[in-house]
């Protein structure tokens, strides 16, 4: 049987065909840049105080100066407070300048803002004071649909296939991101913002391009579209600066998906996971196709030793035969290390995603203009994805994963010994930490991919994504930490990192190595083709016997990660 990186050999490991391909992938990714991040520049503090508009009753010809002295206590610094006012009395305006006003209370009736600010998500919404924590809760939502979509448009693609889930997420945040800057309550954009997080993460985890190259181009495809997300965070600086209403911003963000819907009719399915569900047909026409395209040949004899491997097809449903992966790994033997450190990597996916989404959705703490630090932390993103191209050939996975890891945590906790004053270089340092945090998080990206094999890889890098999405989750909610400490954010981004980063040595290395299609040794089961039934039911009763072992395996691995 001819393995399916010869037929990749044969019509071009990275060809015309590839680069194209690589090129549909990345379009999206460019837009969902701003769903991930553009929330930030939705909720821009702006001064505020509490509504005391009920003194006009009283004083209808009081100046605003006035009023705000009579009804607002003022703080340490000697401006007024922002969550607090006096509360309001039923005497006449004389007895309120004679006595004056001195119990406080929050504020009751909303909050003022400046007349001239756009509408944002902080002024429509009043989130301020004790609902400030809404924004951040609503940061964590978004990250819990990532892990929802992860999980759930992983298992369909290995299902139904990589293009029509992809097409589906593609509609998906299209219409749901445009809906959002349509929605009248905080709570209704919450939940419209966990869909289009599911959606952005159905795209996010798409392995298509990395099935279609060879080995030695399995980076360069992966890296190379996810440099578009790095262009879309430096547009986003752009595109928030200049649309200040979070309206028209989120429209502006969103409508753009819809001019993607040539992609029906032009975006290929993966060939080698047809190859693995046994359409072979279908996966000999794309292969003609990819050939002509890069300008080759494939030969019918090479064509007709393309045999679908139908892998775990007796065993009770995909998601049982992810878990039978996880635990038992795929021949050959010797590779049972990755078996062992199935567990050691998802805290690695957590450790590069804690960090780098720590950074991320702190752009507006280190004390510079926020659009020019975003437009940094875009521009720092572009050459870090593409330095990592050739770090993992050079140096190999484990090797690069682990220094990308140690660096971004280390300056992370540097930065908390850094006096707030510093804004220029703490937003130096966290550049810096950015730069290497997107490379840890774009090599665990490559990673991922290059452990499953292809009857479940989409599923499996769904599952891997999952610890990455509590990071994600975790992420927003130990920012608002900061007004305990300042450092204590910083703190608790940097020493994950530095810690998981020593244990790298445990990680197996798949530099070099062809991606498995299937989770046994590439024979096909005895039984196929022959109609024996009793091997048949013999196949289905271990493999039954080694689900509950992995079940079992499951629970103690999930244990020993929440210890």
């Amino acid at each position: 049987m001819v393995e399916f990186g010869d037929l990749l050999r044969a019509l071009g490991d990275f060809g015309l065909f590839q680069k194209l391909l690589v090129l549909l992938v990345s379009l999206p990714l460019l837009l969902n840049a701003f769903q991930m991040v553009g929330q930030v520049f939705m909720v821009v503090e702006v001064p505020h105080h509490c509504d005391t508009s009920w003194i006009r009753a009283v004083g209808p010809n009081l100046t605003e100066e006035e009023q705000l002295n009579l009804t607002l206590p003022r703080g340490a610094d000697g401006q007024f407070e922002q969550c607090s006012m006096y509360s309001p009395v039923d005497w006449d305006l004389d007895s309120i300048l004679a006595y004056g006003l001195n119990d406080t209370q929050k504020c009751s009736n909303g909050w003022v803002y400046p007349s001239a600010q756009p509408p944002s998500l902080l002024t429509e919404f009043d989130l301020v004071c004790d609902r400030a924590v809404l924004n951040d809760v609503s940061q964590s939502i978004y990250m819990a649909g990532v892990l929802v979509g992860a999980l759930l448009f992983g298992m369909l693609s290995d299902r139904i296939g990589r293009r029509p889930v992809f097409l589906i997420c593609m509609l998906i945040q299209g219409v749901v991101g445009l809906g959002t800057a349509f929605v009248p309550h905080f709570y209704v954009f919450m939940a419209f913002r966990f869909v289009v997080g599911a959606a952005v993460s159905g795209i996010m985890i798409t392995v298509v391009p990395l099935e279609w190259v060879g080995v030695s181009y399995r980076p360069k495809a992966v890296l190379i579209a996810h440099t578009a997300f790095a262009l879309g965070q430096m547009m986003l600086s752009g595109l928030s600066y200049g649309i200040r209403n979070w309206r028209l911003l989120e429209i502006a963000g969103s409508a753009p998906m819809f001019a993607l819907f040539f992609y029906i009719w032009v975006l290929p399915e993966s060939a080698r996971w047809l190859v693995t569900k046994g359409r072979i047909e279908e996966a000999k026409k794309l292969l003609q196709k990819a050939a002509a395209t890069n300008k080759r040949s494939l030969s019918p004899e090479l064509l007709e030793q393309v045999l679908g491997v139908p892998v775990l097809r007796h065993c009770p449903g995909p998601f049982t035969c992810i878990l039978t992966f996880l635990i038992f790994g795929y021949k050959p033997p010797q590779n049972h290390l990755v078996t062992c450190s199935i567990p050691l990597y998802l805290n690695f996916r957590f450790a590069d995603s804690i960090v780098y989404y720590g950074l991320s959705l702190s752009v507006t703490d280190f004390g510079l203009d926020i659009y020019l630090t975003q437009l940094a932390f875009g521009a720092v993103e572009f050459p870090a994805r593409i330095s990592c191209i050739f770090l993992l050939e050079w140096f190999g996975r484990k090797k690069v994963q682990a220094g990308l890891l140690l660096v971004s945590g280390v300056l992370c906790l540097i930065i908390t010994g850094i006096p707030e004053e510093q804004a220029i270089v703490i937003t130096v340092l966290a550049v810096i930490g950015k730069f290497t945090s997107t490379a840890a998080f774009s090599t665990s990206y490559v990673y991922a991919a290059e452990v499953f094999p292809t009857i479940v890889r989409q599923t499996g890098v769904g599952l891997c994504s999952t610890m990455a999405r509590v990071a994600g989750i975790l992420a927003p909610l130990i920012i608002p930490l900061d007004k305990y400490h300042r450092a204590i954010p910083m703190a608790i981004f940097g020493s994950i990192p530095v810690v998981v980063a020593l244990l790298c040595i445990l990680l197996p290395e798949t530099r070099g190595v062809d991606l498995a299609d299937d989770t046994g040794d590439n024979q096909l089961p005895p039984e196929v083709g022959t109609g024996n039934s009793e091997i048949k039911e013999k196949n289905m009763q271990n493999c039954k016997c080694q689900t509950v072992w992995a079940f079992g395996q499951l629970s103690s691995v999930m244990v020993s990660l929440l210890q």
